[in-house]
């Protein structure tokens, strides 16, 4: 009877988890790889790894090590402490710097050798954004936001009078960008001499005259920020405040002496457009960059560009290449770079040789997020997709990949994975559009389910094979979802005429492919419920989804537009970047070509609403202000439109914080599932 009993609870313990669905509650709770960092022997990669705090409503990093040189080596937490820790960087002598907040809650550089003991602090009480160490050891750059002008780390605000009023004056803009106002502060460089694992003094700054934030924001970091192989120069990216500073994508790359003994020299003054992501290669040689051409337009093709440090001569490396390169690093040979660069819904990893630009892809489907080159020419990499979050993955000159990490196995163990199959048709223009198409892993068969309809922003985006911690399509076909995306024109990853195509045609082009393509989609997926459909989308699948109401009134049973843009003559005067706006509407201000404007504005359209529709902004979303989503409710409710709405006070133009997602997730199905009758969940 025993026996009997250990061999039951023997094969119940052997058997496959049930099989269940993903969950935004699974969605919250994932851990998330950072970008890996080697040794320089090789040995080690290291990368922070952010883990949620629900009841916190936050998110935490630690550091993670794995043996690349050790087989059957596992991920190990590495200078484990109750703090955060994140943005790991190794100096020429092995040892391994790092941002932690672990005393007194500023963000400070702190050491540790790979062979353990306690991490010892590098620099003082000064709350950092990044840092990067010089190739010989002896000086740090670090980065963060002070008075402009500032000398030295030491600067501060001054204070306020205790009789002052709380009002903010400006006399030009920005006055507030992303989701920050103005407080008379820039991100600004610094360098402090390095010796003996410590960091003396309040650095010197090396921008000299010049006002702008290096690295930019709200999106820069360190790729924006570059050493010479001796140390003695730092070249880095910034965009010169003018007297409108939001009109301007005129990043340069500077030189800058790292003893601040003289002015920074403009390397790249010709081009107004932007300039951005220094590289230096291993030997010293070269100075590689990414170049937009067209001023005042942020979506312009990246080219890579090479300067020869000796004799100043500058060449366009991939002009004939008609992708947009994302990140770059040098090949230790100094004689390729690797550089990612989207590619037809994926984000691959490619080489491009230094002698000719030639491009040569060498991962397959997926999104490569952030990746890192070994001293052997290998590369490890983050790799995820629709259906997988980011792990480590190891290639090797000989074409080999070997998966490193695998750190949410636990977490998804017994989840159904759906499964996505990518489709084209001919969409406007007659020119070929790219989709996908998820099928919910737990649909029965020869069963249809209902269909959310998903339409990225951007508007030069994509809703390609990449995970996504805010709109995860995993998701939605986990709550029994079918999901279907269509990357029309404007869309990035199929060459510059394609992206460019939305410019002027907001309404248009894109219209007609997310007509065309949805067509498609249910033409050929059985398991399409094609009359029972649900759109949804944010920024500028925000706005479309405004535009549809007015202009594909009829073909959804509902609707969820978040942050979406609904008057274009309110968006062109409030919105902070105006750059963007503006080029996206023939390149003149509203008021002198308002046309331009109206001719794709929601707004005029509000007599032809008809569809249920759930609206959702945040209080502190500068780039389409919370007033845009405000007046879409209240046209609704005008009209006698079922309509909702969702307001976040404490979110930018993204949903971040674990619980408003998680809400967000809540109020999106509850809505969704009114209208379609979903009873899958």
């Amino acid at each position: 009877m025993k026996k009997l009993l250990f061999l039951a609870l023997a094969a119940a313990l052997a058997a496959p988890s049930i099989a269940r669905p993903f969950t935004p509650q699974d969605l919250v709770a994932l851990s998330r790889v950072g970008a890996p960092v080697i040794s320089p022997d090789g040995r080690w990669v290291v990368w922070d790894q952010r883990e949620t705090d629900l009841a916190a409503n936050k998110g935490r990093r630690d550091l993670w090590r794995l043996d690349l040189k050790s087989r059957g080596s596992v991920p190990q937490k590495f200078a484990s402490s109750d703090a955060e820790e994140s943005d790991p960087a190794f100096g020429p002598d092995g040892a391994l710097y790092f941002l932690s907040n672990r005393k007194d809650g500023n963000n400070a550089v702190w050491r540790a050798t790979m062979a353990g003991g306690t991490p010892t602090q590098v620099t003082g009480a000064y709350d950092l954004s990044g840092f990067k160490i010089s190739p010989r050891g002896n000086a740090i750059l670090v980065w963060a936001d002070r008075p402009v002008g500032a000398t030295s780390l030491d600067a501060r605000v001054a204070e306020k009078g205790k009789d002052a009023g709380s009002g903010r004056t400006y006399d030009q803009l920005f006055v507030r960008h992303w989701d920050s106002w103005a407080d008379g502060q820039r991100s600004q460089l610094f360098v402090l001499p390095l010796a003996g694992g410590k960091a003396a003094g309040p650095g010197r700054a090396i921008e000299g005259a010049l006002v702008g934030d290096t690295p930019s924001k709200p999106m820069g970091g360190g790729e924006e920020l570059a050493w010479s192989r001796d140390g003695s120069t730092v070249y880095f990216a910034l965009r010169e405040a003018g007297r409108i500073e939001p009109l301007s994508t005129n990043l340069d790359i500077f030189a800058a002496p790292a003893d601040g003994s003289t002015p920074p020299v403009n390397l790249t003054p010709d081009n107004k457009g932007t300039d951005t992501a220094p590289a230096v290669s291993p030997d010293g040689r070269w100075l590689a960059w990414t170049a937009m051409q067209r001023a005042g337009y942020e979506a312009d093709r990246l080219v890579l560009w090479v300067r020869d440090l000796q004799t100043g001569q500058t060449r366009a490396l991939t002009e004939k290449w008609d992708r947009s390169v994302g990140s770059v690093k040098w090949a230790p040979n100094s004689a390729s770079l690797f550089v990612t660069a989207e590619d037809t819904l994926d984000v691959p990893l490619f080489r491009v040789d230094l002698a000719d630009g030639q491009a040569h892809r060498l991962t397959g489907a997926g999104h490569v997020g952030a990746f890192e080159v070994q001293p052997n020419g290998g590369l490890v990499y983050a790799l995820d997709s629709i259906t997988a979050p980011a792990d480590l993955y190891a290639w090797a000159p000989s074409g080999k990949v070997t998966r490193l990490t695998s750190v949410n196995a636990a977490k998804l163990a017994g989840v159904d994975v759906p499964a996505m199959t990518r489709f084209n048709f001919k969409g406007a223009d007659g020119d070929t559009v790219w989709g996908w198409a998820l099928r919910p892993a737990q649909l029965a068969a020869g069963a249809k389910a209902p269909v959310a309809f998903l339409v990225h922003g951007g508007p030069q985006g994509t809703f390609n094979d990449s995970w996504s911690y805010r709109w995860n399509p995993m998701a939605w076909a986990g709550h029994g979802y079918a999901v279907v995306s269509v990357d029309f024109h404007g869309s990035t990853g199929y060459g510059q005429a394609f992206t460019d195509a939305i410019n002027q045609s907001w309404g248009g082009r894109p219209l007609t492919d997310l007509k065309a393509g949805l067509k498609a989609a249910t033409e050929r997926f059985d398991f399409l419920a094609g009359d029972n459909v649900c759109a949804a989308g944010g920024s500028y699948g925000g706005y479309m989804m405004n535009w549809i109401e007015g202009n594909w009134p009829d073909r959804f049973k509902c609707i969820v537009q978040h942050d979406g843009v609904f008057d274009a003559r309110a968006m062109a005067y409030e919105t902070e970047e105006l750059w963007f706006d503006e080029w996206e509407h023939g390149g003149k201000p509203y008021y002198e070509d308002p046309a331009a404007f109206e001719k794709w504005n929601p707004v005029n359209d509000v007599l032809k609403w008809k569809t249920p529709q759930l609206v959702i902004t945040s209080e502190k979303d500068f780039r389409i202000p919370y007033t845009q989503g405000l007046a879409a409710f209240t046209a609704l409710q005008r009209r006698n439109i079922p309509s909702k709405l969702l307001v976040f006070p404490d979110q930018n133009h993204w949903v971040l914080k674990p619980k408003n997602s998680l809400q967000w997730y809540q109020t999106v199905f509850d809505w969704m599932d009114q209208w379609t009758g979903n009873r899958a969940n």
